[in-house]
């Protein structure tokens, strides 16, 4: 048989497991096992995330460079896995992992079809053909002082570390472009409201500062998350009693994953806590999902203000199929609420993986991990998306003045001094005399109006002096 380079597509290569032969296509890197979870796995509908199948391979590359330290494996087959497994943790071999995302047996699965694709990919190294795995055994070799149970979810956690880091970056960049927009509109009084409904007066810069002020939390929140996630139980191997696993092993194998990724990561100081538990995950699914939600509000007020024509949203592509003319959607703003949408749910699915688990195991935990990971790409689309929106956005001063002209929020502004009866009884007389015709401004006086709708005065707090007088001045 020759290397797998030099198979042509068609022809097979014959492998045998406890349930029986099978025919593998030649020129796969991955073998029997892999070949009978396409069979069974199907749900999703898409392969393993790529993120944890790369940071699966790192966790490969630093065991075999644990054993090859510790004597457990010839320098050569060592040297030849540590490398297969380095390429596939910088993406190479990406469509030798068509495995399905949803899987039973915990993540087995993946684990199996990993060390296949680089048993076979360190045997071409080697210069031996696939399929000899005397030479470099799946399991003898690649698969060495492991379980599933302690390599996946140490893959898992450097994961969603690795995404939470490029979220967080992401993260910041939202809150100075709002803070742009709060300096850019600082001088534009509105109506602001409340259960969609006028309340008081505000300035367009004030509800971009209140957008500032909420992802910046949610961009500490997201980067401080990541802490949760650096205890592994890598070295535990079944169920975290390190069965299986010489013991200088167990200390050196977190090492060297450290020093191979440059993570925090630690040694659980409770390896069969941690492969029991995941809790960790469902911690971090929350503060996303919190992070979701704050995306979400802004994204639904873009849209409420770009309805009311206080705030010009870009025009990024066409809104309709069937009306001609100049309807045009805010789709930035709709596509960040259903990541956020869809980030509440994936939360959900996250805890009752978590809690789904049994004794020793989460064995739901590869549901639990693709959740969490689509919802850190969609969170990252959706900031960037809103962040596109803002920096893109522009105010309409005449139809923020006109709005405000007409709100019974102007009665408020003006209730500390001419108190709060008269105010009331101002828009008493309003409500009689029809709202669409008269402006409220010119009821209140324009000059004393002016005077309180000034920005500075509008997010002022009122100054102490004497009580109101209950008459208009």
């Amino acid at each position: 048989m020759t290397a797998s380079g030099h198979n042509a597509p068609g022809q097979f290569r014959r492998e045998e497991d406890g349930l029986g032969p099978r025919e593998v296509p030649a020129e796969a890197y991955w073998a029997i096992d892999t070949l009978r979870a396409t069979e069974n796995l199907r749900a999703a509908g898409r392969p393993v995330r790529r993120e944890l199948v790369r940071a699966l391979a790192q966790v490969k590359q630093a065991c075999a460079r644990a054993n090859m330290e510790i004597g457990s494996l010839p320098a050569d087959v060592g040297h030849a896995i540590e490398s297969a497994a380095g390429e596939v943790a910088a993406g190479a071999l990406a469509d030798q992992f068509p495995v399905d995302a949803w899987q039973g047996r915990a993540g087995t699965s993946l684990n199996m079809h990993m060390n296949e694709v680089l048993a076979n990919r360190a045997l071409e190294l080697l210069g031996r053909p696939q399929g000899e795995y005397t030479t470099v055994h799946p399991l003898a070799m690649v698969n060495l002082h492991q379980s599933t149970n302690d390599v996946v979810p140490s893959a898992v956690r450097i994961a969603v570390i690795l995404e939470v880091r490029g979220l967080s970056q992401v993260l910041a960049e939202l809150p100075g472009a709002c803070q742009s927009g709060e300096e850019r509109f600082a001088s534009i009084a509105k109506t602001g409201r409340t259960e969609l409904q006028d309340a008081v007066p505000i300035t367009l810069g004030a509800e971009c500062g209140a957008w500032a002020e909420a992802i910046g939390r949610d961009r500490w929140r997201v980067f401080k998350c990541e802490e949760r996630l650096h205890a592994i139980n890598l070295g535990g191997t079944a169920i975290g009693t390190g069965i299986g696993a010489p013991r200088s092993y167990y200390f050196l194998a977190a090492e060297r994953l450290r020093e191979l990724t440059g993570l925090g990561l630690t040694r659980a100081e409770n390896p069969v806590d941690a492969a029991a538990n995941a809790d960790a995950l469902v911690e971090v699914s929350g503060i996303l999902t919190a992070c979701a939600s704050n995306l979400g509000k802004m994204a639904n007020d873009l849209r409420l203000l770009n309805f009311l024509g206080e705030l010009r949203l870009a025009s990024v592509q066409a809104g309709s199929s069937i009306m001609p003319g100049n309807k045009v959607n805010p789709v930035l703003a709709e596509v960040a609420i259903q990541c956020g949408i869809r980030a509440q749910a994936n939360h959900t699915v996250v805890a009752e993986c978590a809690g789904w688990g049994t004794l020793q195991l989460c064995e739901f935990l590869p549901l639990a991990a693709d959740a969490i990971l689509e919802t850190t790409s969609a969170l990252h689309a959706s900031a960037r998306g809103l962040h596109r929106a803002v920096v893109t956005a522009t105010a309409d001063p005449a139809a923020c003045a006109r709005l405000l002209s007409r709100s019974v929020g102007l009665f408020a502004a003006v209730a500390a001094r001419i108190g709060y009866g008269a105010a009331e009884r101002l828009t008493h007389d309003w409500a009689r005399s029809g709202a669409a015709e008269v402006r409220l401004a010119e009821r209140l006086r324009e000059t004393a109006v002016a005077a309180m709708l000034d920005p500075p005065a509008v997010l002022a707090p009122r100054r102490d002096g004497p009580a109101a007088s209950g008459t208009i001045p």
